[in-house]
Formats: C-alpha cells, structure tokens, sequence
C-alpha cells in the first residue's frame, strides 16, 4: 500500500507491505525504497514495513529547506506519530542511517529499536576519499544529475530534479557532525551493522561501537555480561553493495525479535 502524509509542510510518500510490530526503512542518499533491494520483502514477512521517501527522494516532492539530519529526523518522527505507530523499530542505510540516528536522539519517545547500517556518526568516520567525493559533489551536481535523468533510477522517480537532488546532498554531506557524545545517551536498545570493505573506517565503527557500551569487557563464559548494543560486520560486502542479498534482513530480525 502507497500513500502520502503530510508532515512539516511536505507530501511524504509512504511505502507499506506486511503486518506486525511496525519497522520504519529509511534509504539511503538519492535513491529510495529501492534501495533495500530483496530486504523489504524478507522483513515483510513478519514485520508491518514502512519504507518512508525523505525530503527530494523518491515519490516525495522537494522544498524550499536544505537537507539537514535534524530536520529529516523530525519529519520521520512527524510520519511515525501521524501513523499512530507509538513506539517503531528503525532502520536506515547510509544517509538513511544518519536519519535514524537523530531521531532516536532527538525523538526517544518515537524508537523502541534502531539499527544504523553502514553510516557514521561523525563526518570523520567515512575515509578521506569519501569526504574528498562528497566536497566535490555540488559543483559536479549538473553533470552527474544529467547522468542520473537518463538512468533507470531517473526512469523511475521522473518528477525528481537530479541536479538540485545532488547539489543538496553534496551540500549536506560536506558540512561537518561530530554525534559521538550524544550516541551514549541513546535509549534504543542498538544495532550496528557495516560491510567488512565500507566507507567508513574500522576505527571509527569500534568507536561508535564502544560510543554503545560494546567493547568495554569480556562478555563471560555465558554472556550475561555483554552490552545491550550489538555490531554485526558483513563478509564480502562494502557500503554499495551490502543490501544486494538478505543478509540485513537475517541480522536485523534476529535482532529485532531478540
């Protein structure tokens, strides 16, 4: 089921399949539900999916703000409160992730469970080439939208404005996020969930992991003395390709149903 909620001035288009405990997808950056490839259905199993299309993304329409995290995580929050979800399961991928993220810290009340795959919480995690990507973004914003347009992407979500789509997001991108003092006061319980080759680096996974009250000691013979956040490192995969099986889907409701 497909519909659009209005939300902090916006149509926000909302995917729906399955029935359950709800669980809000948030995608990654220009792209939309898609994204999650063979994950949705595997979650839809068991699970009421709700894959929401962000500001500029997908089936929903752009204004006049720039991309912000905070202001995205309001309107996800604005979306799960619309739904009557109460307290929803949450996961994003990528800027997706980032979304999730600050909505947990900004809106508790809306999270029971979070899982952040494969994104940062500090602009500094991703690798220098990914940030050097990212600064260089808006100026190459017309070309590679031109690009994009002419792709099956573009065939699919033809009402979007490619160029402004990646100017805004290389704007977004490069300004500079330090969340890490803010993690530790989440209140979700938390999963972690990277690519073993991803975009950002291993020292900046363990911190976040650590950020969560992981890694701090040895778990004990029965496990009785682990931290309620969990990291799950995919083999074979990096950031572009790690939701191309259901891997995700396995871990994430492993998780969710822990």
């Amino acid at each position: 089921m497909n519909t659009s909620i209005t939300v902090n001035g916006m149509q926000i288009h909302v995917e729906e399949r399955g029935s359950g405990k709800p669980l809000v997808l948030l995608h990654g950056g220009i792209m939309a539900s898609e994204a999650f490839g063979p994950n949705i259905a595997a979650l839809a199993e068991g699970r009421r999916v709700i894959a929401i299309h962000l500001q500029g993304h997908g089936h929903t329409p752009d204004v006049d703000r720039p991309l912000r995290f905070e202001t995205l995580a309001d309107d996800v929050a604005g979306v799960i409160l619309e739904l009557g979800l109460g307290k929803a399961d949450l996961l994003g991928y990528s800027f997706g992730g980032g979304v999730a993220l600050q909505t947990a810290i900004r809106h508790p009340d809306v999270v029971d469970r979070l899982i952040v795959v494969s994104a940062a919480a500090s602009r500094d995690g991703f690798y220098p080439e990914v940030r050097t990507a990212f600064d260089h973004m808006d100026t190459q914003a017309a070309q590679i939208g031109a690009h994009v347009a002419q792709s099956p992407l573009g065939k699919l979500y033809p009402a979007v404005n490619w160029e402004t789509a990646f100017r805004k997001m290389g704007e977004l991108q490069s300004r500079d996020y330090d969340w890490m003092p803010q993690v530790s006061d989440i209140q979700a319980r938390t999963m972690l969930v990277f690519a073993d080759a991803d975009a950002i680096t291993l020292e900046h996974i363990a911190g976040f992991y650590k950020a969560l009250g992981g890694g701090q000691r040895d778990a004990g013979l029965d496990g009785s003395l682990r931290a309620a956040a969990r990291l799950a490192i995919v083999p074979g995969t990096t950031h572009y390709n790690l939701l191309a099986t259901t891997a995700v889907a396995q871990l994430a409701e492993e998780f969710l149903d822990a």
